[in-house]
């Protein structure tokens, strides 16, 4: 009887100590064993057995994505202002020994790490810099924290700065600047505006004037062309009148008698009431038309 308590009492503690050896590691995590006080391995996700008694688990460790905050504090920047500053860090585990054994507590010890870079990095950077280059100050922080932490078994995915706050003073000074700015830039936009209308009524103007030049001379090289044309016709009317005198003597009483009669019937064609048509100089008007008649005669037969 007491031989079968003494077996039943060993095969309770044999199920108990096999079942500590029975280790089931949820998928994304990862554990830190140790014989006998010594690293030993890492478990992954699964099913896995390890020797009680001589094997430990001395850590359990996420490798998912981890978020930490960077408690709101007072940073100083370049030009002596004092502003409200904080943010978070996105971090990952890689490496289960080395952030177990390299720092004690790895996400207190990134947010402290955080917040002493913060600082350093703000002191680098005016007011205006810090406002808007908050990019160029995420991927800085970024870097800064990547390298400290080389050796921690994590990576440093990114930094975010979440908030920035400045004095109530301070902003309103910021605000009165931003305005006079505006109003600045509204002049200087209307000065230019104005320039450039200047500019073109100017230009406008000076074109005006040289469509206008160039019709005053389109419209006297075209007078001059007519002149040049009426005295070319002159001429050789002229020309042929005098070889008409050459050919024939009574050429130049033919011409007196054409214009005396062409007078003449001018007067008698006019509709006017007024006029009173009398024979005068009769006998010079019958000789201007004896003179045509001969001189029809006289001219050659061409």
């Amino acid at each position: 009887m007491e031989i079968s308590i003494v077996a039943i009492v060993i095969a309770f503690f044999a199920i108990v100590i096999a079942s500590k050896g029975i280790t089931i590691v949820p998928q994304a995590n990862i554990y830190v064993v140790e014989r006998l006080g010594k690293f030993h391995k890492e478990l992954h996700g699964g099913f896995h057995i390890i020797i009680p008694v001589i094997d430990s688990i001395r850590n359990k460790l996420t490798i998912q994505e981890q978020i930490i905050d960077i408690d709101k504090q007072h940073v100083i920047t370049r030009d002596n202002v004092v502003i409200s500053i904080d943010g978070i860090v996105f971090v990952k585990i890689i490496d289960g020994k080395e952030a177990t054994y390299n720092v004690v507590n790895v996400n207190n010890a990134i947010s402290n790490l955080a917040m002493t870079t913060l600082r350093s990095e703000i002191g680098q950077l005016s007011l205006d810099d810090t406002l808007s280059s908050r990019e160029q100050l995420n991927g800085r922080l970024l870097t800064e924290l990547d390298r400290a932490t080389v050796n921690w078994g994590v990576k440093i995915m990114r930094v975010e700065i979440a908030d920035i706050s400045v004095p109530r003073e301070i902003e309103q000074s910021m605000q009165a600047q931003l305005k006079a700015e505006r109003d600045k830039r509204a002049i200087e936009l209307t000065v230019q505006a104005n320039k450039e209308a200047t500019i073109r009524e100017a230009e406008g103007q000076k074109q005006k004037t040289v469509l206008e030049a160039e019709a005053i001379e389109r419209m006297a090289d075209a007078k001059k062309y007519e002149e040049i044309a009426l005295a070319q016709g002159q001429k050789q009317a002229i020309e042929m009148i005098n070889e008409a005198m050459e050919n024939n003597s009574k050429a130049a009483e033919f011409l007196l008698a054409k214009d005396r009669i062409s007078a003449f019937s001018g007067i008698a064609n006019s509709n006017s009431q007024n006029k009173i048509v009398i024979p005068y100089e009769t006998a010079d008007v019958l000789g201007s038309l004896s003179v045509i008649t001969e001189f029809l005669k006289d001219k050659p037969k061409g």
